[in-house]
């Protein structure tokens, strides 16, 4: 098989867009029991991708900035704003050098991506562009291989195509976000949560091709290869509709509670002129 190249998810921005269920209201209306996500609050999305966490953020009447390095994300992400009828200001940059004035956030969300980024670099960027007892949210949505299900079988073809994947999701990835959280923050929770999403064949088959280790690194030509192979697959093993695949969402919240007053702003929030 061909080693993969470097992942680039611009290269399945429309799969991408499509295909790739965002996190679910569910998680939403938690980070709300947090004081996250409310009416006014000034929020940046990094590695926003197609925006589904700005998104959902913006519908709830935050003022949001999403931001990517990949253009062809972004257009995807302003393409489902329309349809959404929300509002996000996207730009072109990274978790570490976001671009954004000192202390001009309130909140920094990261969702599905913090695996990708230089973790030391943007944890200072975050301490940088966060106002006084602002958060950090890393958020996930991963799905749950099990023994004999979908998703174990979907794995271990993705493996015979790109042999170099590294499943990126799993209990010891959210310890060591934890962790990473501990080092420059002073308040940390957690929370997390299975929920089942369903989806058809053809949806599926693109949740696939849009993943790291199948469009956003290897050939054209060995997409196609895996995607007639996944097909298949799904037809013999997995013959009914819709597919219900258990996904884990896990969140962390980290504050820095440093510069906090004895009755925090996120307690008594007031939105901004």
């Amino acid at each position: 098989m061909m080693l993969p190249v470097q992942v680039d998810f611009g290269r399945t921005a429309q799969d991408y867009g499509r295909y790739r269920a965002g996190f679910p209201s569910s998680m939403f209306d938690r980070l709300a029991t947090f004081g996250i996500g409310r009416p006014g609050q000034d929020i940046v999305d990094v590695g926003t991708g197609t925006g589904t966490v700005a998104r959902s953020f913006a519908v709830l009447g935050c003022r949001v900035i999403g931001v990517d390095p990949s253009p062809e994300l972004l257009d995807q992400a302003r393409r489902l704003d329309v349809e959404a009828g929300a509002s996000v200001d996207y730009r072109v940059g990274t978790a570490e050098a976001t671009g954004l004035p000192d202390a001009s956030v309130d909140v920094l969300s990261a969702g599905q991506c913090w695996h990708w980024f230089d973790r030391q670099a943007a944890e200072r960027e975050a301490r940088r562009v966060l106002r006084p007892g602002g958060a950090v949210v890393i958020c996930h949505f991963d799905w749950v291989p099990l023994p004999g299900n979908l998703v174990e079988a979907t794995e271990s073809l993705i493996v015979e195509y790109n042999p170099s994947w590294t499943v990126a999701c799993g209990p010891d990835m959210y310890s060591q976000w934890t962790i990473d959280a501990a080092a420059g923050f002073l308040d940390i929770e957690t929370f997390s949560y299975v929920e089942g999403v369903p989806y058809s064949h053809e949806a599926w088959r693109g949740r696939i091709r849009a993943s790291s280790g199948v469009a956003a690194s290897l050939s054209a030509e060995l997409v196609e290869q895996f995607d007639v192979r996944h097909g298949a697959l799904l037809a013999e093993r997995f013959p009914s509709e819709p597919l219900v695949v258990p996904h884990r969402v896990w969140v962390l919240i980290a504050r820095d509670l440093s510069a906090r007053s004895s009755s925090p702003a996120w307690t008594r929030w007031e939105p901004r002129a």
